[in-house]
């Protein structure tokens, strides 16, 4: 994460840049992309369950298979070319290395136990390993929907895929199990920005008002 302290013209630091625009504009329109191709990933699946549950109507997008494929090849190529961006800038710009990187297991087991027992602190501009290693994991769950997916979308074309990954039955169930991780990260950030909710704004304007000493809430 980028963190930029900005001075008052008395030298009092008042604002940290939290989010640049790049982080922030992919940050939503992922956020769009992935909702649109949840919901009509569900579509897509009723039509053919693999286990015996079915998603509402209410919760899905297209109207029918037809219409669910349609929507969720749009929300594919979205997700794809802004994938593209973010994954650019986050190898070529180091984001990913400042962010993201080093998580040590020893790290990741106190951050762990100190937010199961809701008093890990939470600092603006800092991810806790716990945090760190969810992101990782997303991101890796991003690549395994989008290569399933693909490989089921044209089996003859990239055959190589179906192959590799055990064929069209093996991938549905990759392509679920990737989408339902997805899905279950989203419920968890979204509970943590309920808990944090000073985080929101900071990712909307990409700043942070600051005291003065840096604010730490507890999550």
């Amino acid at each position: 994460m980028t963190v930029e302290t900005v001075a008052s013209p008395s030298g009092k630091p008042q604002v940290m840049v939290v989010h640049p625009l790049v982080v922030r504009i992919t940050h939503w329109v992922n956020a769009v992309a992935i909702v649109m191709m949840v919901c009509s990933g569900w579509q897509i699946y009723n039509a053919s369950p693999l286990i015996p549950f079915t998603f509402p109507a209410w919760a899905t997008l297209g109207g029918w298979l037809g219409g669910g494929i349609a929507w969720h090849l749009a929300a594919m190529w979205l997700l794809v070319a802004n994938s593209i961006v973010y994954f650019g800038y986050g190898l070529i710009g180091r984001h990913f290395a400042r962010s993201f990187l080093p998580i040590t297991p020893r790290e990741f087991g106190h951050d762990l136990r100190e937010a199961l027992a809701f008093r890990l602190k939470h600092k603006l501009g800092t991810y806790n390993a716990v945090q760190r290693l969810l992101y990782i994991g997303v991101l890796v769950l991003g690549i395994a929907a989008v290569v399933s997916g693909l490989g089921m979308w044209k089996p003859v074309q990239l055959q190589l895929i179906d192959a590799l990954l055990g064929g069209y039955p093996t991938l549905r169930w990759i392509h679920f199990f990737a989408m339902s991780g997805i899905v279950l990260f989203v419920v968890v950030h979204l509970a943590l920005v309920a808990l944090v909710p000073k985080t929101l704004p900071a990712m909307i304007t990409g700043r942070a008002h600051l005291d003065a000493s840096p604010a730490e809430v507890k999550s």
